[in-house]
């Protein structure tokens, strides 16, 4: 069946399907010190950058998030009349890119005066057709980071040291996320994996698993399409065979082909690690997000 999204209330709770709509959310991030030049007037496109974009212009930033909510699907995501208008006046746009939300480079095109745009896929050298969940790569959240601290300099020159100091403080932020992946590189050397959504693989990789996942499922997946039968045969012996250390669950996957395979990895014992493709609800931060994510990984790994 296609890979169709639901959305949920929380972290690994009941999944519930949402209509698709978004929620927009303004905020600055809490006072380090007074500014000492105008905010800067920042647009995110989705929230899995919106906190991180957040904390690195701190006082010196007016972020605007466009989708924050669980209950839209940035894939194939519609803007009412109002989202294109919160465009209006940015001097910075921070973008996924990779195709994941062509609609905001739409948006930006309407706009009369074109403002500073980091896109996340062009800063990290990937092309469209590649695997667009880029925040799931360690070195690809960093080096973005370090394209939106860029441009904000550029932006506002006098805030340039407040921007430095924002960069380091959040790097600092992110202690708890390199110490989890640490702990689970020592001990993932020649462990596998499979996955229902290719959601998590940039992180998968990065801990130095190798991914079983057949690839003909894993476009499939990719393109929000059928796997072929026989992908999905593969996919299911391969739990079976116990060739697959732990299976990677996209817990805002509904269909029955994700959800039948996932039961062939608990009746294989192999350990499920759930995930998620946006920010839940209730979760304050990105480091949190994915920490939590991270600690059940290193779960089903022993670590």
């Amino acid at each position: 069946m296609k890979f169709t999204r639901v959305m949920l209330s929380g972290l690994l709770f009941t999944v519930v399907l949402a209509g698709c709509g978004s929620d927009t959310e303004t905020k600055t991030a809490a006072p380090t010190g007074s500014c000492p030049a105008d905010p800067v007037t920042v647009v995110v496109s989705v929230d899995q950058w919106g906190d991180i974009v957040d904390q690195l212009g701190g006082d010196c930033a007016k972020v605007t998030t466009v989708i924050k909510s669980s209950s839209a699907d940035p894939h194939d995501y519609e803007p009412t009349p109002g989202d294109t208008a919160k465009f209006e006046g940015a001097k910075l746009v921070v973008l996924n890119g990779l195709d994941y939300d062509p609609w905001a480079n739409k948006a930006i095109d309407t706009l009369s005066a074109r403002p500073a745009v980091v896109d996340g896929g062009e800063v990290v050298g990937l092309e469209e057709g590649d695997n667009p969940h880029i925040w799931y790569g360690p070195d690809y959240v960093r080096q973005i980071s370090e394209a939106v601290t860029a441009e904000l300099k550029k932006l506002a020159p006098k805030a340039a040291s407040y921007f430095d100091e924002q960069q380091t403080a959040w790097q600092g932020s992110m202690k708890p996320y390199d110490d989890e992946i640490a702990k689970i590189k020592a001990v993932a050397s020649g462990k596998t994996y499979g996955a229902s959504e290719p959601v998590f693989d940039y992180l998968a990789d990065a801990v130095g698993m190798t991914s079983e996942t057949p690839q003909g499922y894993q476009n499939a997946a990719l393109n929000e399409s059928d796997p072929a039968p026989a992908d999905v045969a593969e996919f299911e012996q391969s739990l079976r065979d116990q060739k697959i250390t732990v299976f990677v669950y996209n817990i805002q996957t509904e269909g029955p082909t994700p959800a039948q395979i996932r039961g062939v990895a608990e009746d294989s014992n192999v350990p499920v690690v759930e995930v998620t493709e946006t920010v839940p609800p209730g979760t304050d931060s990105f480091v949190e997000w994915q920490v939590q994510q991270l600690k059940s990984l290193a779960t089903a790994l022993g670590a």
